[in-house]
């Protein structure tokens, strides 16, 4: 498909009880991808149209986000996984790339927890595995979201644009805030992992560097030095980008790509 970013090809796919939104750019190998909280698929239009160069980007706007509308089902990070397992196989593939960042990251490491066979690499960008893996205060920031806070923001305004319902917003907000407030814990999950998976973050993250070390050692990484061949190289990977902030990572294409490249070609 020729369509760029700024005039996107709308489609949906109807799964899991909702409608879903998405996107298809470029022609390859399927590389599913999923923006972050309160986001839409644009905002990966740093990276998707370089990506889309090598390969089919399907963009998902997630549950409530963007075009998706809500519904009265509650924001759970499962229920969003069975919607990516829907869609996937609403397009009919057996297997795909999935790539997701914050909480489109925690919707794509559910996804590959529960539909396994729908994975063929995971990139979570931005992702802790449990909720104690964020900084301290970006959890009560996470418990604290309040409609008015978005008010003249572009957060607001890009939801204002696209959303099928604008007058949902306040509703997403609270939805929203009552979802990032569960405690969830993956660690045995993600231990028993086996998809090569590359964990990014930034070095002024959401996240310590230190948490998207342990995220990399439950998938065996860093436990031993990898010899002269790489023999001992497990199939995950690890990438802490400098001067990357959860607020920018997505943008900073010039420290992504050189990184998403090699692991996804390989």
């Amino acid at each position: 498909m020729t369509n760029t970013t700024n005039h996107p090809a709308g489609r949906y796919a109807s799964v899991n009880g909702v409608t879903l939104y998405y996107e298809v750019h470029g022609q390859g190998k399927p590389l599913v991808m999923l923006h972050g909280g309160f986001g839409t698929f644009e905002m990966f239009e740093a990276l998707s149209p370089t990506l889309a160069e090598k390969y089919q980007v399907i963009g998902v706007d997630l549950y409530g986000h963007g075009h998706t509308a809500l519904t009265d089902r509650p924001f759970r990070f499962e229920n969003m996984a069975d919607d990516i397992a829907g869609l996937i196989e609403h397009l009919g593939f057996e297997k795909v790339d999935l790539l997701g960042f914050s909480l489109g990251g925690a919707v794509a490491l559910q996804t590959a927890i529960r539909y396994p066979e729908h994975i063929n690499k995971l990139v979570l960008i931005s992702t802790p595995f449990k909720r104690t893996g964020w900084h301290p205060e970006m959890q009560v920031g996470m418990t604290a979201f309040a409609p008015e806070f978005f008010m003249n923001t572009p957060i607001y305004d890009g939801y204002l644009r696209v959303a099928p319902k604008p007058e949902d917003f306040p509703r997403l907000v609270t939805n929203m805030r009552e979802a990032l407030s569960q405690d969830y814990d993956w660690t045995e999950q993600v231990s028993a992992l086996k998809i090569p998976t590359l964990i990014i973050a930034g070095d002024a993250d959401g996240l310590p560097p230190s948490h998207a070390v342990a995220f990399f050692t439950l998938l065996g990484g860093g436990l031993k030095d990898a010899g002269w061949n790489g023999e001992h190289l497990v199939p995950s990977q690890l990438a802490i980008l400098p001067g990357a902030t959860h607020y920018n990572i997505t943008f900073r294409a010039d420290l992504l790509l050189p990184v998403l490249a090699p692991f996804l070609s390989k």
